[in-house]
Parts: C-alpha cells; structure tokens; sequence
C-alpha cells in the first residue's frame, strides 16, 4: 500500500516538479534559465524525496521517486516526438543520481532525518546542476532547435525570436518561481522539526 501511495503521488508530484517555473526542460529556456531550473528542480526533488524518505523510513525510497519521475517524464519527452517535434525539443531532467546521494546520506546518517534534510539537501542542491549541465551539453545544436521550434504553449511575449541569453531574469514570474524554491527548504526543515 505504501509503494502504491507513492507511486500515485509521485507521478502528481511530478506535474509540479516538471512545470516549476512553468517549464519542462525545453531547450528553448533550458540556457537562458539553467539557474532558476536548478534552483526550482533541486528544492523539488529534495523536498519531495525527503518526504518520501522520512513516511517510508526505507533507504531506496528517493530514488524510486525520482524513477518514477523520470519515466513518467520520458513519456512526456516521447509523446512531444510523435507530435513531430525533434528529440532533443524536450531534454530529460537529470534526477536519479542525486536522488541516489539522499539515500545514501539516509543510510549512512542511521536515517538521521536532520541530517537527511541538511547534508542530503546540500548534495542535491550541488550535485543536480552538475549533472543536469551534461545533459544539456549532449543536446543536438540547442539553438537551433530552440528557435527553430519554440513550444507551441508559450504566450507570444515569450517567444523565442532571436538569442538574448539572460534576458530571462528579468521576468518577475521567473524570479517568483526561483524565490518560492529557495523559501521551500527552510519551510520544509521547520515543519520536519516540528512534526518531532
């Protein structure tokens, strides 16, 4: 019932993670954005596996969260392909190995939930920029595919027309978006501590 429940929320969870800061990972904002992604993503995946972490209290626990995460977000990635999109249109967010270093924070820790929060998020927070800036590195000439298919959900004053990298930051819903993520840890660390 446990892994049920959490299958369930994890894939629910995901609509959120994956649209934090209302975006997938396109490429057409994965480079002008690549800070308040990391922001938003890690504060998201941390928060959430922590969760998972803590209700189960079995190390494993996040990286099974982030799996389901990242199938569920290649089924996204898939169905954008069939529409007729290139595949590199939407790229994957890196979750698992990060995920991995919770658990093990978890594990090794003896599921010391205060370190969990503290040492696991660090990781999360260092790591998933890292991996996640591979990622972007193995996409197909991003450029071109950022302009040359920009998504078909954007309003017309976002609309990619010509390349203006940072030009991004000056958008309040952005910097929202990257403000709420950093104000979700020190809300998740307090309501961790009073629930003991």
């Amino acid at each position: 019932t446990h892994y049920l429940f959490i299958v369930v929320v994890a894939v629910n969870s995901t609509l959120l993670t994956i649209n934090a800061g209302d975006y997938i990972f396109y490429t057409d904002w994965a480079w002008t954005s690549f800070v308040i992604f990391s922001i938003s993503q890690s504060t998201m995946l941390a928060v959430g596996a922590v969760y998972y972490l803590l209700f189960t209290g079995v190390p494993g626990t996040a990286t099974y969260y982030a799996t389901i995460m990242t199938i569920y977000t290649w089924v996204a990635k898939g169905a954008w392909f069939a529409l007729g999109y290139p595949y590199d249109f939407v790229a994957v967010p890196v979750w698992i190995p990060s995920a991995m270093l919770l658990d093990l924070t978890y594990w090794a820790t003896r599921r010391n939930k205060h370190m969990l929060i503290l040492v696991g998020g660090t990781l999360v927070g260092l790591s998933l920029p890292l991996f996640n800036m591979i990622n972007l590195l193995l996409v197909r000439d991003p450029l071109e595919v950022a302009f040359k298919y920009p998504r078909p959900t954007l309003p017309p004053y976002m609309t990619p027309i010509e390349p203006q990298v940072g030009k991004f930051y000056n958008s309040p819903v952005a910097l929202g978006a990257g403000a709420s993520a950093v104000l979700t840890v020190p809300i998740a660390a307090l309501g961790a501590k009073l629930n003991t």
